[in-house]
């Protein structure tokens, strides 16, 4: 397969569009088509040899342009899905019906293709781009483990390293994403364009994508290594950005159900009900999906609700996009580990929350030994527990009661398209976001205030409910035009963001009898309150590009983008921490080249750089420190810089789809913090740029459908990755032996293989994943072993009149030789040297059932 490229957002699949492409061959017309349509198109390389297409000029529905543009090439529309089409050769003898890739259609059909029962391109390898970028359908989604987040499609691409300790990739706590060496925070995340911050847990500037959309109602993703795309609304992708895009609205009514369960009392639940096109043009969806799952480890329940509204509404020759998506989660998060606590406890060991008896045991003996955050804040009261922990227990931080999050967020995003004539597109996108989060941790080092209290019977545990909690306020608008004269496509546009961010740490009282507070609930009624901060940033993006197709073989892109962001911290209650500091560079390049002589071979290379913003919150970035410390780092604290060169080649055919790319990146300014005793106590950090790290690579991948009824889909990536300075503090003195040491949880080795089979209702999907052993701390003394995972699905899709129709049944297994190794690695940072509590377990082996029915 060839792919056609992508080279703006994609727009709504079936709405109007201007067009002015003029005759050329079919090679580079339709990739023009796909360009001005902003959509993303799949064809065959071979029909297209020595075929022409005609010039589509005008306002017209794009349905209609496509169908002018391909009327005499031998192609027809095989499906579609969000922006993403696929076309395919006009066979001779019609086969029997296939399950059409629309998500315009009617959702008995749309349903039945998220089912992902045909075998198509498992990953589109970006052709027609002057970059690294890759394409997933959403629709592979249906083939995972039901309530998977989204991010875990990325995980099957080369340089993409995706740990969690659960099977769904859905706890925020223990989910990671890393591509080549640059981690979660390093990397820019977007959904319909509008941003969702760095992701990482304590996210002061967005939210998961996990809580932003429902996976059911995901359409594609993009993955852009390198810097990303310019146009993204990130302030953090150094390494990379990833693009969601939501499904489109069915042209026809309908009702879709979802139900699953599976180990460890999982159960998941989505209705998805369509309004079709009404008399106005308009269409609309409104999703509820309702998950909950206990731990696999210890006691504890994971659950979330979600509604997706999503309606589009034709405007004169443009659209009006609006969607609202809330979110509900709340989680019992697992246990850190270190490597000691394995061999002493087991990969298995949780937090105690199903003995609150044993909790308090471990609190009063941690009292008795003065270890109780250095004996200042538990006195002792109760010495006939002694001072010997039980069991295999050394620490009271082997054994908190439980660690919790619980998030309520609402994301709305409303985006007009409009063409300016004949050659100019506009686009604008105003969105706005609130959050309300707490994590919870009961802890030991903190006494709840009537402990010891002669006849207290309320708030008298030797343990209190430590909450950091977060209130955030985002509105921002981002506007696009996207002129196409001549030979070039000239697109320039702006992101304005205004943040509010609110965090408080807050402790509250726990009974001795048993603990009377539910973390399913958000707190109130504290007892004391250590801390309060605004922080106030302002992010301002401007970006201007070009693409010059300067012949049928050769495309040259360039552009840049200016971003300056500025962070505030206002003092509410606590020690005093004001002042601002600002992340600025106005010059931010990005050039490539495309060169492809023939229809089936393409070579590309790109530079780009990108910068990363400080982060705005008291327990990460330049003001999670003392007011004494900020001012000291302030005027020499710079924001971290990375520079990114490419060069790649992909090889398409009818059945073969090849990439193979080399990278050379430089990461400079890296900011290096570090908390003093164990993260989780909230201990201040030193944070400072520490030099730089050189990381050079290899990346390669195929899809190869290699018999009518299969496919496979396989990627390797070598990454190398080293720190280039040692690691002094503030008095010269050196802290860290770095120099020459292999990044952080940067595998060297990345290898995965898919093989996908489908033939009449049956269809099987069977993964394979490795990864080379991970250090986790910055001198290499410390590492996890590699890992090797199998995942298997199998399913089954009736045909039939009645309740056959539209339904179909779906097993999977998860790590299916039940593999025990460490998933998650860096919970609480990275140590320089030896062992810390900062690995998380991966899950066991898990078996789910899921039904699907449309109607």
């Amino acid at each position: 397969m060839l792919t056609l490229a992508l080279a703006l957002p994609g727009s709504a699949w079936a709405l109007s569009a201007a067009f002015d492409v003029p005759e050329q061959s079919a090679l580079t017309g339709i990739p023009e088509f796909a360009r001005q349509a902003g959509l993303q198109i799949i064809a065959p390389a071979d029909p297209l040899k020595r075929v022409r297409t005609p010039r589509i000029k005008g306002a017209m529905d794009v349905h209609v342009a496509l169908a002018r543009l391909i009327a005499n090439t031998g192609l027809e529309v095989a499906g579609a899905q969000g922006g993403v089409i696929t076309l395919r050769a006009v066979a001779p003898r019609a086969p029997p019906p296939r399950p059409p890739m629309d998500s315009a259609l009617p959702v008995s059909s749309a349903v039945r293709q998220v089912s992902a029962t045909e075998v198509d391109p498992l990953v589109v390898l970006g052709g027609g781009q002057a970059r690294q970028v890759q394409y997933v359908r959403g629709a592979d989604m249906s083939i995972m483990t039901p309530g998977s987040s989204p991010l875990r499609l990325i995980a099957k691409l080369p340089s993409v390293n995706f740990e969690t300790s659960d099977a769904f990739g859905a706890n925020e706590w223990s989910v990671r994403v890393s591509v080549r060496n640059f981690v979660q925070g390093r990397l820019g995340f977007t959904l319909d364009d509008v941003p969702l911050g760095d992701m990482t847990y304590g996210n002061h500037n967005g939210l998961h994508i996990s809580r932003a959309i429902s996976g059911e109602n995901l359409a594609s993703v993009e993955l852009s290594q390198g810097v990303g795309s310019l146009e993204a609304a990130s302030s953090s992708n150094l390494g990379g950005t990833l693009k969601f895009l939501s499904r489109d609205p069915s042209l026809e009514p309908g009702v879709s159900l979802v139900a699953a369960a599976g180990s460890d009392s999982t159960y998941r639940g989505v209705l998805r009900l369509e309004s079709g096109e009404l008399a106005t043009g308009t269409r609309g969806y409104a999703t509820y999906a309702y998950n909950t799952t206990n731990k696999w480890q210890g006691v504890g329940r994971q659950y979330s609700q979600q509604v997706n509204l999503k309606a589009v509404q034709p405007v004169a020759s443009g659209s009006l996009t609006g969607f609202i998506n809330l979110s509900r989660r709340r989680e019992s998060d697992p246990q850190d580990l270190s490597l000691n606590m394995v061999h002493r406890l087991g990969l298995g060991w949780d937090n105690l929350s199903g003995n609150w008896a044993l909790a308090v045991r471990i609190a009063e003996i941690a009292a008795n030994r003065g270890e109780a955050n250095g004996g200042t804040d538990v006195t002792p009261h109760n010495p006939e527990v002694g001072t010997v922990y039980p069991g295999a227990i050394t620490s009271a931080d082997d054994a908190y009661y439980d660690s919790t999050t619980a998030r309520d967020d609402v994301l709305t995003g409303l985006t007009l398209r409009m063409p300016l004539g004949n050659r100019v597109d506009l686009k604008s996108t105003v969105y706005e976001h609130w959050d309300k989060g707490q994590g919870l941790w009961w802890t030991p080092y903190v006494a709840s205030p009537n402990y010891g209290v002669a006849g207290a019977t309320t708030d008298n545990a030797p343990i209190s409910i430590r909450s950091t909690e977060y209130d955030i306020r985002r509105r921002g608008v981002l506007a696009s035009a996207t002129g196409h004269f001549g030979d070039h496509v000239t697109s320039a546009g702006l992101w304005l963001e205004d943040n509010d961010f609110v965090q408080t740490r807050r402790f509250y009282g726990l009974n001795l009898a048993g603990p009377q507070r539910s973390y399913t609930d958000f707190q109130t009624g504290a007892f004391r309150t250590d801390w309060a901060y605004h922080f106030i940033t302002r992010t301002q993006q401007f970006y201007i590009q070009d693409l010059w197709t300067v012949n049928d073989d050769l495309t040259l892109t360039a552009g840049f983008k200016s971003l300056s962001v500025s962070n505030q911290a206002i003092t509410r209650t606590g020690p005093n921490l004001d002042g601002r500091i600002v992340a600025a560079d106005h010059f931010l390049p990005r050039v490539g080249v495309r060169y492809q002589p023939g229809s089936s071979d393409e070579f590309f290379a790109n530079y780009g750089r990108g910068m990363r913003a400080f982060s705005a919150s008291n327990t990460s970035g330049p003001f999670a420190t003392t007011q004494a410390a900020f001012d000291a780092i302030k005027p020499n604290l710079r924001p971290e810089i990375s520079d990114s060169f490419e060069l790649g080649w992909r090889h398409s055919s009818a059945d073969v789809t090849l990439l193979t790319a080399v990278y050379d990146t430089r990461f400079r300014n890296r900011l290096f913090s570090t908390p003093v005793g164990q993260g989780i106590l909230g201990n201040p950090s030193i944070l400072a740029n520490v030099g730089s790290v050189t990381a050079y690579g290899l990346e390669t991948a195929v899809s190869w459908r290699f018999a009518p009824d299969w496919t496979a889909f396989a990627s390797y990536a070598f990454n190398h990755a080293v720190y280039d300075d040692d690691v002094f503090d503030g008095d010269g003195v050196r802290i860290g032996k770095t120099k020459g040491k292999l990044a952080v949880d940067a595998p060297v080795h990345l290898a995965k293989v898919h093989l996908d089979y489908a033939h009449e209702g049956f269809f099987a999907h069977l993964g394979v994943s490795y990864l080379s052993k991970r250090y986790f701390s910055y001198e290499n003394d410390q590492s996890v072993p590699s890992q090797l995972l199998t995942e298997l699905a199998a399913g089954y899709r009736f045909s039939g009149s009645g309740l056959r129709d539209g339904l179909e049944a779906q097993v999977n297994v998860s790590n299916l030789f039940d593999v025990r190794y460490i998933s998650t690695i860096g919970s609480n940072d990275y140590p320089i040297r030896g062992d810390a509590q900062t690995l998380l377990a991966g899950p066991p082996r898990q078996m789910f059932v899921t039904l699907r029915k449309a109607f």
